[in-house]
């Protein structure tokens, strides 16, 4: 089948990226780093892996900023094909990035490596965090692979986040399922509104998608319209894209939280700390 030639495709490329490439992906502008990976494969993994030629945690890292730079996101699939081949572990970050990879590609190639990615790692019992799975689900609905995108969307845990409300939203259009879409608004609407509660936040794009598709059905569009100017009184509206969520790269808070629960005030003597050291 296709799948099975892709999926043979994705564990034997014909063409490897040189890690030169990969250095210019990760670390714009740093010059050469000699032979390639393709060319000495007994020591391919060594060589991928030594942390002061690739530095294989800050390319994790890079994820879904590699991932949204559209002249590099070819090369970064080709990279991680490699690192499967090389049987490099992939983490959750890594899972991130080559479903994003995949997601910008967006081609039926690039889904299937997504799909045979996505079903390996559940073989072998890794969980996918739900991150990961909103880009596969967001690939299979460009793809107009509907079956698949729900199948996917059912098995994220908690999907409350904004970019799970969105994709709901976008499955529903495609199932035509237009009376279940005004519900869902309706109940966003109709909620629970303390500002102590997380409110459920449409992209103004896909709302706009929503009503193109009701906008032959008079009763629902009426409906929609009304519930469209309640969403945007209630402050549940961003005029960010559904790409432009998936894309976000969250900012770490961790650096900030120790910042936060470092300690100012001596538990003793209730002075800023810095004076009661200088005391004692």
């Amino acid at each position: 089948t296709a799948r099975d030639s892709m999926a043979a495709a994705f564990r034997h490329p014909k063409q490897v990226l040189p890690l030169q490439a990969l250095r210019s992906l990760v670390y714009p502008g740093l010059g050469g780093l000699g032979s390639t990976c393709s060319r000495c494969p007994l020591g391919a993994k060594r060589y991928l892996l030594t942390d002061n030629i690739v530095k294989l945690k800050d390319f994790q890292h890079k994820k879904v900023a590699v991932a949204c730079n559209l002249p590099g996101t070819k090369g970064a699939l080709e990279v991680l094909i490699e690192m499967k081949n090389q049987d490099v572990k992939f983490n959750k970050d890594t899972y991130i990035l080559a479903f994003a990879v995949c997601y910008k590609l967006n081609s039926p190639e690039s889904f299937t490596i997504c799909t045979t990615l996505r079903e390996e790692a559940l073989i072998k019992g890794e969980i996918l965090c739900r991150r990961a799975s909103c880009f596969a689900v967001a690939l299979a609905l460009n793809q107009n692979e509907l079956a698949k995108a729900i199948s996917i969307f059912s098995q994220i845990m908690k999907p409350e986040s904004i970019i799970c409300t969105n994709l709901n939203i976008m499955i529903h259009i495609q199932s035509n399922m237009l009376k279940s879409l005004t519900d869902i608004l309706k109940d966003a609407t109709e909620g629970n509104l303390s500002r102590f509660v997380k409110k459920h936040v449409f992209s103004e794009e896909v709302l706009v998608k929503v009503r193109e598709k009701v906008k032959d059905v008079p009763a629902l569009l009426a409906t929609f319209d009304e519930l469209y100017g309640k969403l945007h009184i209630n402050g549940q509206v961003t005029t960010y894209t559904l790409d432009a969520l998936l894309c976000h790269t969250p900012s770490d808070r961790k650096s900030h939280t120790v910042l936060l629960n470092k300690r100012t005030v001596s538990r003793r003597t209730f002075q800023p700390l810095s004076q009661s050291l200088w005391a004692e």
